[in-house]
C-alpha cells in the first residue's frame, strides 16, 4: 500500500481495493455504529440479528459499487425458522433492514446450534437481489436458491450464477467493545475477477492465488475496531501492493414517516381501518425497518 494512499475512515464506510496488476478488484466494508443502530432498533434474538448484519453488509458491499443514484435490496425468504430477512441500500450511504421469523422454532434450533447459518435459519428458500433506480425504471431483479450456510455463499453463487463472475465473500457479524460499550460490529470483503483483463497474465492463476490469500481472513480482523482498513489490506496482499479508494460513509437511515403511514392507510377500507382501533381509541402502528411506533388518530384518515 503506498504511503500517499488516502486514510479511510474507520468504520462505517464501503470502499474498493485493488492489488496493483492483478486482473482482481475487491470491496471492503466496516460498520460500527450504524450496524449498531440497525440491528438494536429490535429485541431479536442473536443468531437472527447477526443474519441481519450479514444481509446488511452485503448489501453495502455490492451497492456501493452502483454507478447510478438508487437502491439496493438484499434479501432471503424460506420455509425455515426466519421466513423473511431484508436489507436495504440506498445509494447515498442509507442501510436499514428487518426480519421476520419465528420465535419458538429459532430457540428451538438455538438450543442445539448457539450459531446457527443461514441455510438452518432460512431453510429452504431463495436468495434476491433488486435494483431498484426509482419510478422512471424497472425494477430488474436476480434470483437464485440458497444454498451453503453463509449468505456470503449465497452471494458467490448468485454472481457466479447470474453474471458469470467468480466471486468470493468473506462476512462477520458479532459484539465488541468500543469507547462506547458493548455493541453489534460487522465487517466484509469481496473480490473479483476482472472480466476481460487477460492483459494483466493468467486470470486463473491468479485468481487461485488471491483466493489463497483472502481465505486467510478472519471474522475477529473484520469486526475489530482496532484494525484499521489499511491494516486488514496489508495484512492480506502486503508483497503484492493494495490501494483503498473512493470511500464512502455508510449510516443507519430509515425512510418512514407519519405522512407516508397515514397516506397508505388512507388506501383501506373502512373496515379494515376499524379493525385496527385500539381500546384508546387510536391506531398504533410501528414501522418494522426501526421500530418506530407511530399513533394516529382515526380521523386523520377518515375519507
Amino acid at each position: 500500500m503506498t504511503d500517499h494512499a488516502p486514510v479511510a475512515p474507520t468504520d462505517n464506510f464501503a470502499a474498493a481495493f485493488q492489488i496493483e496488476g492483478w486482473p482482481v478488484r475487491g470491496r471492503l466494508v466496516r460498520l460500527g455504529e450504524a450496524v449498531d443502530r440497525i440491528l438494536s432498533a429490535h429485541a431479536y434474538p442473536e443468531p437472527v440479528a447477526a443474519l441481519l448484519g450479514e444481509a446488511c453488509v452485503l448489501a453495502a458491499i455490492v451497492g456501493s459499487a452502483l454507478k447510478f443514484e438508487g437502491r439496493l435490496l438484499v434479501q432471503a425468504q424460506g420455509d425455515g425458522p426466519v421466513r423473511y430477512v431484508l436489507a436495504d441500500y440506498g445509494t447515498d450511504g442509507s442501510l436499514r433492514g428487518f426480519c421476520r421469523f419465528d420465535e419458538a422454532e429459532v430457540a428451538e434450533l438455538s438450543r442445539n446450534d448457539a450459531r446457527p447459518g443461514a441455510q438452518a435459519l432460512l431453510g429452504k428458500g431463495i436468495f434476491i437481489m433488486t435494483l431498484d433506480r426509482g419510478e422512471d425504471f424497472e425494477r430488474t431483479q436476480g434470483i437464485t436458491p440458497i444454498e451453503g450456510d453463509s449468505l456470503s455463499l449465497c452471494a458467490e453463487h448468485y454472481f457466479t450464477q447470474s453474471e458469470q463472475v467468480p466471486t468470493k465473500v468473506c462476512m462477520a457479524v458479532g459484539q465488541a467493545m468500543t469507547e462506547a460499550g458493548t455493541g453489534w460490529r460487522a465487517g466484509g470483503a469481496m473480490i473479483q475477477v476482472i472480466a476481460g483483463d487477460e492483459a494483466r497474465g493468467s486470470t486463473e492463476e491468479v485468481w487461485e492465488r488471491t483466493r489463497a490469500l483472502f481465505a486467510t481472513l478472519g471474522d475477529d480482523e473484520l469486526i475489530d475496531p482496532t484494525i484499521s482498513a489499511q491494516t486488514l489490506l496489508f495484512r492480506l496482499f502486503h508483497e503484492d501492493g493494495v490501494r483503498l479508494e473512493g470511500a464512502a460513509p455508510l449510516r443507519a437511515a430509515c425512510r418512514c414517516s407519519r405522512e407516508r403511514l397515514v397516506t397508505v392507510m388512507q388506501s383501506f377500507s373502512e373496515e379494515d381501518r376499524n379493525e385496527m382501533v385500539e381500546p384508546d381509541g387510536m391506531i398504533h402502528a410501528s414501522c418494522e425497518y426501526c421500530s418506530t411506533v407511530y399513533q394516529i388518530d382515526p380521523a386523520e384518515i377518515a375519507g
